[in-house]
């Protein structure tokens, strides 16, 4: 590629708009998937950015007229995620919005998660990007747009290798498959909205669709499936899963989450993490602070690439704008170096760009987990303290904390624990992964163990900051693959818990950034039920919670000499990091 100069800015604005509407593509098996094609007005050829993807090209449209929406607005429609075409086409690159298979105007038929179940995403975006290459309008390099969605079906598509995709800009993916639906074994209810349009998202816009499971097994295995899950009570005593359950085809993009409640060969088989290690071409992956099970999934997808790479980790909050607008500098210099052959330094940075959180300053990295972290314990202590030094006195003396929580079904209280350090005497910074390793019993076979970790201020102003959760029959770990920093588990199987048995459950907390200032303090709150609406939820997506236990539970937390439970935070010395160049 031709080199142009250096220069740290983006193309300028250049070109107006040129439209092509419904444009029918072939695909290799007879399947036209239908495209809009909004490209420079002007003659000659352009690089071109594709984004495919099963909301509806007409509804991607309103970014050309619909001012953006911030959470918790109810004009937030998650679903606009392809991309600004005015931003993009001035800028000399082609944008090309297509309809995912059996979506919008496209033929065939709509089927699976994200690669699984069905398969066909990337090898229909590998027609896609051949046949764009190929158009008397552009100049044969090609590149991806768009989020969530569109991003995780880029590593798809970049993982069958078609030779005109030089690049991809991928953020906020969706990577591991069974994090979509299952946090630490626990069912989350959001993507039931993004499938079938609920709280202000609208769907996928379905023309013909099937579900996985109902395809591959047979009506036998199907009713019987149905019913397990119908024994599950957590299921049972939530109406709108019990719903699904008796009239399954009414809703074949969701039944296949609430079907395999284990991860394994469904989940596996076709993920984008599971082919991130065959991409090869240049990638810049991105994602923002509180949505933990995203943050971690960017970056054990970042760290499966064999190309050219870069990660960024954006600041709060943790949903962009729609219509999609956010980051288009930074995707249009990573293009332009890669798309345009502009020595414009994208790459002379270091690879790892992280946003930190207290402080509000951005910071170049190495490595992820950073190579100078001081591991440090945080003990569950009596009085709801966190403390350095852990508890001297055996259980005898230092009785367990304890809650009891009823079920939603009769009650609207969630009752909690919380454990907080005194006030900071310094500056601390803890960036990185986390977890929670505590002992419990509890006097029923099963319960929800959800925790959340909170930057208190001094005037007692309690900001979230990362969570994590885990189902206390799956709390089975891989001792081969989990680090004290990671515990990592299998969710392959459920194991009931006996009742009264002390057990020790190692919770994941998701990855965070963020300097507590001296004076505040770090705290953590456990409990078994979550709010369906709080300041932290309203910013996420619709119905971003979790399903509630149905059982009236007794937990008892034991952290005393014998079950020292801690929390292990990935605490920064203070040092000379390297300091972010605004947006570059």
């Amino acid at each position: 590629m031709k080199k142009s100069g250096r220069k740290r800015e983006g193309s300028k604005p250049a070109y107006g708009i040129t439209t092509q509407k419904n444009v029918m593509i072939k695909t290799r098996d007879g399947i036209a998937l239908a495209a809009d094609i909004y490209r420079p007005d002007a003659q000659g050829k352009f690089p071109a950015l594709l984004a495919y993807g099963p909301y509806g090209k007409e509804l991607q449209s309103l970014v050309l007229t619909f001012p953006p929406q911030s959470r918790p607005s109810p004009l937030w429609d998650g679903a606009i995620e392809a991309g600004d075409t005015n931003y993009i086409v001035p800028r000399g690159y082609a944008h090309v919005i297509a309809d995912a298979r059996g979506t919008g105007h496209s033929e065939g038929e709509c089927c699976g998660i994200y690669g699984v179940g069905g398969g066909y995403e990337g090898r229909d975006c590998y027609d896609l990007v051949e046949w764009v290459a190929k158009q008397p309008w552009c100049d044969g390099n090609v590149g991806m747009v768009g989020i969530s969605y569109y991003a995780t079906v880029m590593i798809l598509a970049a993982a069958e290798h078609p030779p005109h995709l030089k690049a991809i800009f991928a953020d906020g993916g969706h990577y591991e498959s069974y994090n979509l639906g299952y946090h630490g074994g626990i069912m989350w209810l959001f993507p039931r909205a993004s499938r079938e349009g609920r709280g202000g998202d609208s769907g996928y816009a379905l023309g013909r669709a099937a579900s996985a499971m109902m395809k591959r097994l047979s009506r036998a295995e199907v009713e019987q499936r149905l019913k397990d899950r119908l024994d599950d009570s957590d299921v049972k005593n939530y109406p709108n899963l019990f719903h699904m359950l008796h009239y399954p085809d009414a809703h074949p993009l969701v039944i296949d989450f609430l079907l395999n409640p284990c991860n394994g060969p469904f989940y596996q088989e076709g993920e984008a993490l599971g082919k991130a290690g065959m991409v090869k071409i240049p990638t810049h992956l991105s994602v923002k602070w509180g949505r933990g099970w995203t943050v971690d999934g960017t970056i054990a997808c970042y760290d499966q690439l064999k190309g050219p790479k870069k990660l960024e980790l954006h600041p709060l909050p943790p949903m962009q704008e729609r219509p999609f607008h956010e980051l288009h500098d930074l995707m249009i210099r990573w293009y332009d170096h890669w798309l345009k052959g502009i020595d414009n330094g994208v790459m002379d940075e270091p690879p790892i760009k992280i946003f930190v959180e207290g402080i509000r300053q951005w910071r170049y990295e190495q490595e992820w987990p950073l190579a100078r972290t001081e591991w440090a314990k945080f003990y569950l202590r009596p009085h709801g303290k966190l403390s350095r030094e852990p508890e001297p006195l055996p259980s005898e003396f230092a009785a367990p904390d304890g809650f009891y929580q009823a079920p939603l079904t009769v009650t609207q209280t969630i009752s909690s624990l919380k454990w907080s350090t005194a006030p900071l005497g310094e500056d601390v910074e803890v960036t990185g992964p986390a977890a929670l390793t505590f002992h419990a019993s509890i006097d029923t076979d099963d319960t929800n163990f959800i925790v959340k970790l909170y930057d208190v201020d001094p005037q007692g102003k309690r900001t979230q900051m990362t969570t994590g959760w885990l189902k206390a029959s799956h709390r089975e770990l891989d001792k081969s693959q989990s680090k004290p920093w990671f515990p990592c588990h299998p969710h392959t199987r459920s194991v009931p818990v006996a009742p009264g048995e002390i057990n020790e459950y190692a919770i994941r907390i998701f990855s965070m950034s963020n300097v507590f200032k001296a004076g505040h303090r770090i705290e953590i709150e456990l409990s078994s039920l979550e709010p369906f609406h709080d300041a932290a939820i309203a910013l996420l997506p619709p119905d971003s919670f979790h399903l509630p236990s149905s059982r009236a539970t007794t937990h008892k937390i034991y952290r005393d000499k014998n079950h020292p439970s801690h929390l292990l935070l990935p605490v920064i010395p203070p040092g000379q990091p390297q300091r972010g160049r605004g947006r570059g």
